[in-house]
């Protein structure tokens, strides 16, 4: 299984995530981000992105106000910068928007340590599903996502999964 925490298995991986890996370094993303615990997270990860995949990064913050503060200060010359504050799941949340060079990058950070969320909960779940099937899968799972449906969702899809996808990914046995 793939360390997550460490991203460099993009340097040998497909295109976009040796492209990912170069701005993520370059631009030193994670690590101004260490002190939140950043993870990427998402599609680049795990091979199926589509063409305007962007960037996830989640991070875990204890103050949330000195969170917004220290993002705003590294990013947001940034072109097209936005930040903003919501409740997902019951739970304050800060997601910040941007891009560097061709990559949006998108910043979600909440008061969860970061292995905890469901973003990277996701993900792994999902890495262990894309392993456990054949490259099929992999290409059906991108189909859809091409087609306009996200990615849990497209899980739940070719998996027969009812209900809350989202919640039922999280529960899934391989």
């Amino acid at each position: 299984m793939i360390n997550f925490k460490d991203i460099s298995y993009l340097k040998t991986g497909f295109p976009k995530q040796q492209a990912g890996f170069h701005i993520l370094t370059k631009y030193k993303v994670l690590e101004n981000l260490a002190e939140f615990d950043p993870i990427l997270v998402g599609t680049i990860p795990i091979n199926i992105d589509i063409e305007n995949s962007d960037l996830d990064i989640v991070c875990c913050w204890n103050n949330k106000a000195a969170f917004i503060e220290r993002i705003k200060y590294l990013f947001e010359k940034e072109n097209q910068f936005s930040i903003r504050e919501t409740v997902i799941d019951h739970q304050e949340s800060v997601v910040a928007n941007f891009f560097i060079e061709t990559f949006e990058i998108e910043i979600f950070g909440q008061n969860i340590p970061t292995e905890r969320q469901n973003g990277y909960r996701h993900m792994v779940i999902e890495d262990q599903i894309l392993r456990s099937k054949d490259e099929n899968f992999r290409l059906e799972i991108i189909k859809l996502k091409e087609s306009g449906i996200k990615t849990e969702p497209a899980f739940g899809l070719l998996l027969g999964l009812k209900g809350n996808v989202y919640q039922e990914l999280l529960d899934y046995k391989i």
